[in-house]
């Protein structure tokens, strides 16, 4: 028992320290990031991931800086059967520019929300920890482009990346050209 306490205690440890080291890009800049982004890659070792990976289709993030410096999130989720739906979070910043946090009536999670690396006309790579009801917590990784597609360059780097925040291999999609 108390063996089996320590070793969840230990991989508790291991999952806070990755999430701590992920830092947002330097010099990130809110209006350079203002726009129509396609999510080209997703990863989480999340069930509700992992579940229904399968059904994934090409989706998009569009970023709306607000008056007050806080920034609105609108996903436009295209689901099956070609049906689309839209969900719009009210972001708001931290004291750590490129680092936001928001609620989420519809999952009933908090989320703490990184851009980790961005070329502002290109892609991004955004890192996202979320924290359910009950006090549990996945990451959830997204390739982002300004376009439909991506390259195998930034394909291989968000591989990487989320390798490195504790992602599964088969945990992580590329999504088609599909919209």
């Amino acid at each position: 028992m108390m063996n089996s306490l320590l070793m969840k205690l230990g991989t508790l440890m291991c999952v806070l320290a990755v999430h701590a080291d992920v830092m947002p890009a330097k010099d990130f800049d809110m209006e350079k990031m203002a726009g129509k982004w396609y999510i080209v890659g997703s990863a989480s070792n999340a069930k509700w991931f992992v579940d229904s990976k399968e059904e994934h289709k090409l989706s998009t993030h569009i970023f709306k800086p607000s008056h007050d410096g806080h920034m609105d999130l609108v996903y436009v989720h295209n689901g099956p059967n070609g049906t689309c739906s839209n969900s719009t979070f009210h972001t708001k910043k931290t004291d750590t520019p490129g680092r936001f946090t928001y609620h989420s009536d519809i999952w009933n999670n908090d989320n703490d929300m990184r851009i980790v690396e961005v070329q502002y006309e290109e892609y991004a790579l955004v890192h996202t920890i979320k924290t359910a009801s009950d006090n549990s917590t996945h990451v959830l990784n997204n390739l982002l482009s300004r376009t439909n597609e991506t390259s195998a360059v930034l394909q291989e780097k968000f591989s990487k990346f989320s390798n490195e925040t504790g992602v599964l291999p088969e945990n992580l999609i590329f999504l088609p050209r599909v919209m």
